[in-house]
């Protein structure tokens, strides 16, 4: 069988995945690029009567959802590199060192896990307010990366373990310390693996509504989950025209990351699978 061929049998049997896939973005587009009132016609259609652009103005210009949007990336990119931070040496020493009760704190890690954060929402609201840090995005960064943390750790972990200590050994010997060895040979090699995990940490930081809720009271401090919410109930109706412009806007940033990391992430996936 020719390489066309399997591309195009391939291609033949990925494409109701990629239809279920693409359906919710194709409703969203077209729903955001209508007007109010030709959401809820009787005769309705795909494409709109003209190409209307006044929802993305008006999220943009009456809403705020501007501020939103760079709330979110701040609290996002703060919460990843704080994560990453602490994780990856950690994981490091998880993987390298000799750590009193390793397999215990391991197991531990995977056990908050199964903690939702909704369950310790109002013991964090209470520390905050004694720390006076409601209503600031870093009270927020911090307490995204504590849930994330651990995830990141176990990730990182497994993908540690993948890499040959001769590498680092070798760097030893040659008059490197364990921190040059760490930062020239180890890193590089690991950094598929930690820019997997820094996809989802982003993504997981994204999404998060709970706690971005709770602990930031101010309009103008809302996350874009939030605010995408509080659509629903403005004005006593859901406004969904401006719903899915929000959502679609919404989904770009996560979209770009993993479209201009791709090919690290192909290269963290099968490193963490190959032990």
């Amino acid at each position: 069988m020719s390489k066309a061929r399997k591309s195009v049998l391939c291609w033949a049997a990925l494409s109701p995945f990629l239809i279920v896939v693409l359906f919710p973005y194709l409703t969203m587009l077209s729903t955001a690029l209508k007007q109010k009132d030709e959401i809820f016609t009787f005769h309705r259609s795909w494409l709109p009567r003209e190409f209307y652009l006044g929802n993305f103005v008006e999220l943009f210009v009456d809403r705020n959802f501007g501020r939103a949007l760079v709330n979110s990336l701040t609290i996002s990119v703060g919460a990843t590199l704080l994560s990453l931070a602490v994780a990856i040496p950690a994981a490091y020493a998880l993987t390298r060192m000799r750590v009193p009760g390793n397999s215990a704190l391991t197991n531990y890690l995977l056990i908050t896990q199964m903690i939702s954060p909704i369950v310790l929402i109002i013991g964090l609201f209470r520390m905050f307010a004694y720390f006076g840090l409601i209503n600031s995005l870093m009270s927020v960064i911090i307490a995204h990366s504590a849930f994330f943390m651990a995830f990141a750790v176990w990730m990182l972990k497994s993908y540690f373990a993948t890499i040959p200590k001769d590498l680092e050994e070798a760097a030893w010997i040659d008059g490197a310390s364990r921190f040059s060895a760490f930062v020239r040979i180890f890193l590089p090699l690991c950094l598929p693996g930690v820019v997997v995990t820094a996809i989802f940490t982003f993504v997981n930081s994204w999404n998060e509504y709970a706690m971005s809720l709770t602990l930031l009271r101010d309009v103008s401090q809302q996350t874009a989950p939030v605010q995408i919410a509080f659509l629903t109930g403005t004005l006593y109706q859901i406004e969904w025209h401006l719903i899915m412009a929000a959502t679609l806007i919404a989904s770009v940033p996560v979209a770009v990351v993993f479209a201009s990391i791709q090919r690290y992430l192909i290269g963290g996936m099968s490193l963490g699978g190959v032990k």
